[in-house]
């Protein structure tokens, strides 16, 4: 798991442009949004495009749980590897 969290958060530096971050610098739990990464609803829409492209995966933006996928790398990892082995 801790190579699909890796693979994450390098995704999350090349979709949104972070070139000033590594991956040591994003941490697995914490909020990829507010007061964590500090993550906007534009990079959601990012981040969806790059999953979907990475790993085929369809992320419904109007779906409740989407929020809570996106809540941190361990969360997004969970429900990439949950949809992967479906």
């Amino acid at each position: 798991m801790e190579n699909l969290h890796n693979d994450i958060k390098q995704l999350i530096i090349d979709a949104l442009n972070l070139e000033d971050l590594t991956i040591d610098d994003i941490e697995t739990e914490a909020p990829l949004f507010g007061d964590g990464l500090g993550l906007d609803s534009i990079d959601a829409l990012e981040l969806g495009l790059a999953i979907k492209k990475k790993y085929n995966i369809i992320i419904d933006a109007d779906d409740t749980n989407t929020r809570e996928h996106f809540a941190s790398v361990s969360n997004l990892a969970a429900y990439i590897s949950s949809q992967i082995s479906e």
